[in-house]
């Protein structure tokens, strides 16, 4: 049985971080609004809401604080206060460190469930938006004044018409599949291995990005003493390193990452994720937009998918408010956005998969020159503070959000 269209201004297609996200920078706006996500927010499937968790970049900081969100994110958050870059097996190595920049934090780090839990409540706050969960995502056609999206919700088929789509729905995104979007896809032949690791001394708020001959590794700082451990691995050896025990895991990773945390002392539930460098080819058509890793998936080294998503979202929501009076979803419109972001998502997809290459590679004058390099950033300040401006998500032409301006 097939329902009457109801008609939104905006229709998101995915309610994890960034969708979530996307909804809220647009609260309290003249503008109607619906989430469709197909997993509940509190379920144990929820890939967006696992129990990994992610690093906010100071900028991210900045766009919730524009959404009126940073105190709530704020309780659930641990900032990290330095970061420290090593080439394992080698002289070079590089500091980077907040109040001696001027920042209270250079980033913070959130359990995604947590994250989960704020977004399921703010959302059921909002009048404007809706959030219709679970529901699927069947088809959609573009027509000249709107968009009419099939969705299908408790075993109906629901017609719901819009001005605008955002495909915020992860790599695999049946949004991009169903517009018949292509995109290009650099498989690493690497998995991350996510862990909570509780090492033996206190982690002082310290972030430790450590290349190694298999890729790089990262333990950042968490509640309660927790690292999150972020462990890049050969595709043909995860399957081994997920078999191992606990005290074996334990053991190659001190092995891997040494002695700077004292005696690792335990672990928690490994999960692994394959990694790829996506990207959309088009980010944008009329009455449709990507956003997130529907428009691009990193490598998490420098933790930086999630952060530029963030930037997405930004600048997204600012050019649909300046524009509501307007078609939102016409293609002068989304042209603004698509231009906007392409400068910014080029550098960092390009700064991502730059460092995977130049730190997996052995060949002797390359290690001696990325080494020199970490050394050089270390002691010419001015080095060192684009790439961190460039990492934290400040750096060039920077939407309202992104400087902590609500849009209201």
């Amino acid at each position: 049985m097939e329902k009457s269209a109801q008609h939104y201004d905006l229709l998101i297609i995915g309610g994890g971080m960034i969708g979530a996200s996307l909804a809220c920078a647009l609260a309290n706006q003249p503008l109607r609004v619906a989430v469709i996500e197909a997993v509940s927010f509190r379920s144990s499937s929820q890939p967006s809401y696992d129990d990994r968790s992610i690093a906010l970049a100071y900028g991210a900081r900045k766009i919730f604080e524009g959404m009126g969100l940073w105190q709530q994110v704020k309780e659930i958050a641990t900032p990290i206060k330095k970061i420290h870059i090593s080439d394992r097996g080698h002289f070079g190595a590089t500091r980077m460190d907040a109040a001696r920049e001027g920042y209270p934090a250079l980033g913070y780090v959130v359990e995604n469930r947590d994250l989960g839990q704020l977004f399921a409540k703010q959302l059921s706050s909002f009048s404007n938006i809706e959030l219709i969960c679970p529901a699927q995502l069947k088809s959609f056609t573009i027509n000249a004044n709107n968009a009419e999206v099939v969705i299908e919700r408790d075993g109906e088929i629901v017609t719901l018409t819009t001005k605008l789509i955002v495909g915020a729905d992860g790599g695999h995104s049946m949004v991009r599949q169903l517009a018949g979007i292509r995109h290009t896809s650099d498989d690493y032949q690497q998995n991350a291995v996510i862990a909570n690791v509780t090492p033996g001394k206190d982690h002082q708020h310290i972030a430790y990005e450590r290349f190694t001959d298999s890729g790089p590794l990262a333990l950042l700082p968490m509640s309660d003493g927790r690292c999150s451990l972020v462990w890049t691995v050969d595709r043909d050896k995860v399957d081994e390193v997920m078999a191992w025990r606990d005290e074996t895991f334990l053991t190659r990773l001190q092995q891997r990452f040494g002695m700077r945390l004292g005696p690792l002392q335990k672990v928690g539930r490994r999960s692994a994720y394959p990694l790829a460098l996506v990207r959309a080819d088009e980010h944008i058509r009329p009455r449709l937009a990507l956003i997130g890793n529907a428009a691009h998936v990193l490598h998490p080294i420098a933790g930086q998918g999630f952060n530029l998503g963030m930037r997405d979202v930004a600048a997204l929501a600012q050019v649909i408010v300046e524009s509501k009076d307007n078609d939102i979803g016409a293609l002068s419109v989304l042209n603004q956005y698509g231009q906007w972001r392409k400068r910014d998502q080029d550098c960092i997809a390009g700064l991502t998969d730059g460092l995977v290459r130049i730190f997996s590679n052995q060949i002797t004058p390359l290690v001696i020159a990325r080494n020199s390099g970490l050394l050089a950033m270390d002691i010419i300040p001015p080095v060192k503070r684009v790439l961190m401006r460039q990492t934290m998500g400040l750096a060039g032409k920077l939407p309202k959000l992104a400087r902590g301006i609500s849009l209201q």
